[in-house]
């Protein structure tokens, strides 16, 4: 509760710091923030017209002229949040160490200010694709609330993960070069880009080991067929990003002093 509070008297430091990221990364462009806007949009555009138009993607069951667009865009834009938070968590500490060796304030805002930046962005990037859904027709009705308990199971497992990578990452400078060969790996391990079907059926049985395989799943079932996720195969990945969320808080609990030294 102490912490809690000691965070709370520091909202200030955090939400000001997620405002001077958020413009700095737009600082002498003639466009500014508009570029959120345009990047995006046109991600989704060449995904429309390559997947949809030019390749005539088809999903197993689905006959909509968007299906594969909408299904790659599910995916794409959920795991750009979860390795956004990730790989932003594991080097936060690093790259934060000046600023932690100068100041006093509770080292969990920086975390905190991680998941907040990747949500903000998540959140503008996210919102022109429920535009697009409207705008083509696609747009699959009360299932769409089910987007936001993944979201939030997502945002746990990610913090969690990132947290505890972070700690080690200062003290074994080489965990933040392994995970990002791991992050390539685990992206083209996950059914983003292609269908699970398409897997041998003995590597998709090893799915179930894939947390954000699962979270993608979920996704994409009530994105693409507007069907809500079977929730019991989620409840692996909410205990798993307790667990990880726990680990990551004693881990750095315990070596926060050691941190401040090792920096």
């Amino acid at each position: 509760m102490n912490l809690l509070r000691a965070i709370w008297a520091f909202r200030g430091f955090i939400l000001s710091s997620v405002k001077r990221e958020f413009q700095s990364k737009y600082r002498n462009s003639l466009l500014g923030a508009t570029w959120m806007i345009i990047n995006p949009l046109a991600m989704i555009a060449v995904y429309t017209v390559i997947f949809s138009q030019l390749m005539r993607s088809r999903l197993p069951g689905v006959d909509g002229a968007f299906a594969y667009s909408i299904y790659l865009c599910a995916g794409v834009l959920t795991w750009g949040f979860f390795s956004e938070i990730v790989g932003r968590a594991q080097n936060v500490f690093i790259e934060n160490a000046n600023l932690i060796k100068k100041l006093s304030f509770p080292r969990l805002c920086l975390p905190i200010i991680v998941v907040l930046n990747a949500g903000l962005n998540f959140s503008i990037i996210f919102a022109l694709f429920i535009v697009f859904l409207v705008s083509s027709g696609n747009f699959p009705g009360w299932v769409f609330l089910g987007v936001v308990p993944v979201l939030l199971v997502q945002a746990a497992f990610s913090i969690g993960l990132g947290m505890t990578l972070g700690v080690l990452n200062v003290f074994f400078r080489d965990v933040g070069q392994f995970f990002g060969i791991v992050l390539q790996f685990w992206f083209w391990l996950t059914p983003i880009v292609y269908p699970a079907n398409v897997l041998p059926e003995g590597m998709r049985r090893f799915l179930a080991y894939n947390p954000m395989a699962l979270l993608v799943d979920a996704y994409q079932k009530i994105l693409v067929y507007s069907q809500w996720p079977d929730w019991s195969r989620l409840i692996p990945v909410l205990v798993l990003s307790l667990l990880l969320c726990v680990l990551g808080a004693y881990l750095f609990r315990k070596h926060a002093g050691d941190m401040v030294d090792e920096l």
